[in-house]
């Protein structure tokens, strides 16, 4: 299998019981996750998720989150350094007609530029720009 994009909504409600898509999420990630290669996701997505937490009171629960993320050896961060930040942003300035976040921006120009076809993601984003999305 191919590396696969992961959002943050999916890696929010991987991580939560009261997210609006725990159990697609959970019962997704139960069929794939011995199957898979690579997790790809971005410095921004991972700044999403721990900002997420450590917002709503819960620091501890940020770093271990984070610290999972960081030291997994499935997943993959692709780091936006202030080159691929002008490219992204020129992006998201073009794209005035599709709601997409910055960070969203960001996510789909890192798998165009990867190879990446597929996303593990529940924004319509992925597949209105000609990605796969999963669950």
């Amino acid at each position: 299998m191919n590396a696969v994009f992961v959002d943050t909504g999916y890696l929010l409600a991987l991580e939560i019981a009261n997210d609006q898509n725990p159990s697609t999420t959970v019962e997704h990630w139960q069929q794939i996750a011995t199957a898979l290669a690579l997790l790809v996701t971005t410095s921004y997505a991972f700044d999403e998720v721990v900002t997420f937490f450590n917002g709503r009171g819960y620091h501890a629960r940020a770093v271990e989150v984070g610290n999972n993320l960081l030291h997994s050896p499935s997943v993959l961060f692709t780091h936006v350094d202030e080159t691929k930040f002008f490219e992204r942003w020129s992006y998201f300035k073009r794209h005035h007609d599709r709601d997409c976040s910055l960070t969203d921006c960001i996510s789909l120009v890192a798998m165009h530029r990867q190879r990446i076809s597929r996303a593990f993601a529940f924004d319509q984003h992925f597949t209105q720009t000609g990605f796969t999305k999963e669950p």
